[in-house]
């Protein structure tokens, strides 16, 4: 594949990941992540999307190489393609649905569908700005419909997601969502939680996660890991909780690293 081919692709993948991306004020020689909005699980979406277009495995140790544009492409282009007819991941367990009673409130814990995405859309709507900008990195009340197809319709397999749901107004609604990504290498995944502001502090996301987690051990993944803003302290005290230790990224201050050994 020509070098022409592959960085086509990877506007492809950066345009399908952040669609509000102008690709034409990309400086190919500077930093990616520093003119693009992408958060540490875009990042992941955007060397999977790679990975799916390209068929090229890129193991987490040259994570660090894909700096810029052009890294990205020159990278690519050295690697050889992935075996053809290699069968997809197929899932070694049964995603969880649980119920419980939550405040005298009936919760229903299940996989994501894919016709879940106007729940997703109240459910973003109804967060409060502190809570949006913790999970998403972004203050807006909307997300683009690119990325919401992108959080409700999931493989279950790479790309893991459960929701908890109770009744509102006399219609079905989402409080609260777990995911995680699993890195290209197949051993370890990224993480991500997000509550309704009116569940803070009711153990809801305690069950999300332990489900979550459930799901990872369950599949032979590793470790588990996640990114926390460092002024997210109630946060990091949950994921302490959980048992993950954290990490900080002398390249990263605002943010910290945590990790659970699965």
């Amino acid at each position: 594949m020509s070098e022409q081919e592959v960085r086509a692709a990877v506007i492809g993948v950066l345009k399908s990941i952040a669609p509000e991306t102008d690709v034409q004020r990309i400086r190919p020689d500077q930093p990616l992540r520093q003119q693009i909005d992408l958060d540490s699980m875009d990042w992941l979406n955007v060397i999977a999307g790679l990975h799916e277009r390209l068929s090229i495995d890129v193991p987490e140790r040259d994570y660090g190489r894909l700096t810029t544009l052009d890294a990205i492409v020159d990278y690519l282009a050295s690697r050889p393609a992935a075996r053809a007819g290699a069968p997809a991941p197929q899932p070694s367990t049964e995603l969880p649905v649980t119920r419980h009673w939550i405040n005298g409130m009936a919760v229903t814990t299940r996989p994501i569908r894919a016709e879940d995405l106007p729940l997703e859309v109240d459910f973003v709507r109804h967060l409060s700005t502190d809570t949006r900008y913790q999970r998403f990195m972004v203050t807006v009340a909307e997300l683009p419909q690119t990325k919401l197809r992108y959080l409700t319709d999931v493989d279950q397999v790479r790309h893991v997601a459960l929701v908890a749901t109770t009744e509102r107004d006399g219609r079905e609604a989402i409080v609260g969502v777990v995911r995680y990504i699993v890195e290209p290498a197949g051993t370890s995944c990224e993480f991500a939680v997000a509550l309704d502001d009116a569940w803070h502090g009711t153990g809801l996301a305690g069950i999300l996660m332990n489900e979550l987690i459930g799901v990872a051990r369950a599949r032979g993944l590793r470790t588990m890991e996640g990114i926390v803003l460092t002024t997210n302290t109630t946060m990091l005290h949950f994921a302490h909780q959980l048992g993950f230790r954290s990490q900080r990224d002398p390249e990263e201050r605002d943010t910290m690293r945590v990790v659970l050994a699965l």
